[in-house]
């Protein structure tokens, strides 16, 4: 793993999901297979491979402080094309100070990982009313997850850690984002730890180098997905929890 401490120019950019995002890292150690957030390196010029470097913005906090001060407030997703929590984070805490100010200036703030380290800032998250955190979980199989994302946490370490935040009032979903084979198993050990789910395929913008380079091109078929989301619909909704399939 290829780490660098990077200084950045700006951090809370524009997002299409929600109203701004924020991401301290380039990067991410996880290495999913699936990764949208690959293309990426067509703006960092790394060679190594996704997965194999971390850049680091040692300034992220400061450049929040000062951004959020000229902007109109809105939700901020934490993060967009990283894992805010990924095992630099142990170190740098560059998530947790931008929580801190985040939750601070009254600014809402939905965080995305597939980490248990968030549990660590569940006191900042606590404070908020405008809190949410959702853990990426897409199979309940840990042989389809040591294949597919090499560098994550454990399955059951998130869905323990979900129920956790959930337990302490903090509003929490789960992304099954891709579906992969084992994932209609997550409803029973979802139940009561969740808020609501959202599920989607494979993104098929990355599909002809990506998932060709990783053999996962079955993935991306029609009826692998719709029969397994329609499969989770029915499940979650028996359970009461709200379902979004994201076609």
């Amino acid at each position: 793993m290829k780490i660098k401490e990077i200084w950045a120019k700006s951090i809370l950019s524009k997002s299409q999901i929600y109203d701004y995002a924020v991401n301290p890292y380039v990067g991410c150690s996880h290495g999913c297979r699936y990764c949208y957030a690959a293309f990426m390196k067509r703006f960092t010029g790394h060679t190594e491979r996704w997965g194999e470097f971390v850049d680091v913005k040692i300034n992220a906090p400061e450049l929040l402080a000062r951004e959020i001060a000229r902007r109109k407030r809105g939700r901020v997703w934490v993060s967009g094309v990283c894992d805010p929590y990924q095992m630099a984070e142990q170190k740098y805490g560059l998530t947790r100070r931008c929580l801190e100010i985040l939750v601070e200036n009254g600014w809402p703030v939905t965080v995305q990982t597939k980490s248990p380290l968030v549990l660590r800032d569940s006191g900042i998250l606590e404070k908020s009313k405008e809190a949410e955190v959702g853990f990426t979980i897409t199979t309940a199989d840990e042989g389809i997850r040591r294949l597919f994302e090499p560098g994550a946490p454990p399955i059951r370490d998130r869905i323990d850690a979900l129920g956790a935040l959930h337990s302490k009032g903090i509003s929490t979903f789960a992304m099954i984002a891709p579906v992969l084979p084992g994932a209609e198993d997550l409803v029973t050990l979802l139940a009561g730890r969740v808020d609501h789910v959202l599920v989607d395929r494979l993104n098929y913008h990355y599909a002809n180098r990506i998932y060709r380079e990783n053999g996962m091109e079955w993935a991306k078929e029609e009826p692998f997905f719709l029969q397994a989301a329609e499969e989770l619909r029915r499940g979650f909704e028996g359970q009461g929890i709200p379902v979004q399939i994201l076609y």
